[in-house]
């Protein structure tokens, strides 16, 4: 499919670029988008919840009163989960909660995203940035100029560029990326698409070496 390159004033350039229909024309899958999602979401999380049990939590450990005669229930020290300021029964313990995900379920959750972008319009190629310093306000005015100033973007370059990333670092919606480390939940979370020009013949370029 061909996709104009616009300028950092939003404007065309007369440029065209090719992106490859299997990656970005795909019938979207909604269950691999899904998991690959869950999968993110989970390994970000710390697992580092517990509480003590009663070999843990403060307390003699003498026998509160003789086991028979007493007419009473059985009762052992005073860290029996069953006392106030017990040990608890069956509680949380650290672990993790990432799990494996297929390469290729992987993989089709990411195309799955991009197609979606595609369907949307929310994808726009944007020729190569390039700053001699980090600018924070020249890169507000290259997102106001594209008119997407006020929605969630993810910047894909092509390589890492310090300045560029710089720039962008302090805008609260701005999130920016290489292409070799984009996922699919940034990809999702994203209201807009911004493909460097550089990334966009990357991909093309894979695709291709893919194919032959």
């Amino acid at each position: 499919m061909q996709v104009e390159v616009l300028n950092i004033q939003g404007q065309k350039t007369g440029r065209t670029i090719e992106l490859p229909e299997d990656i970005f024309g795909v019938e979207p899958n909604d269950h691999a988008i899904y998991l690959a999602v869950k999968q993110y979401l989970a390994a970000q999380r710390q697992g580092t919840h517990k509480v003590k049990t009663r070999a843990e939590v403060q307390g003699s450990s003498r026998k509160l009163h003789k086991q028979k005669g007493t007419g009473g229930s059985r009762k052992g020290n005073i860290r029996n989960p069953l006392y106030k300021g017990g040990g608890a029964i069956f509680g949380p313990k650290p672990h993790g909660y990432a799990f494996k995900l297929n390469k290729k379920v992987k993989n089709l959750a990411k195309i799955s995203a991009l197609s979606y972008k595609v369907k949307d319009n929310a994808l726009v190629v944007v020729e190569d940035l390039s700053f001699d310093a980090p600018k924070t306000k020249q890169m507000a005015d290259v997102l106001k100029s594209m008119e997407i100033n006020n929605k969630k973007v993810l910047y894909i370059l092509s390589e890492n560029n310090s300045n560029v990333y710089l720039s962008m670092r302090n805008l609260p919606k701005v999130q920016s990326t290489i292409i070799d480390d984009i996922n699919t939940y940034n990809i999702v979370n994203a209201d807009v698409l911004v493909l460097s020009e550089g990334a966009a013949k990357l991909i093309a370029e894979a695709a291709e070496e893919a194919v032959a």
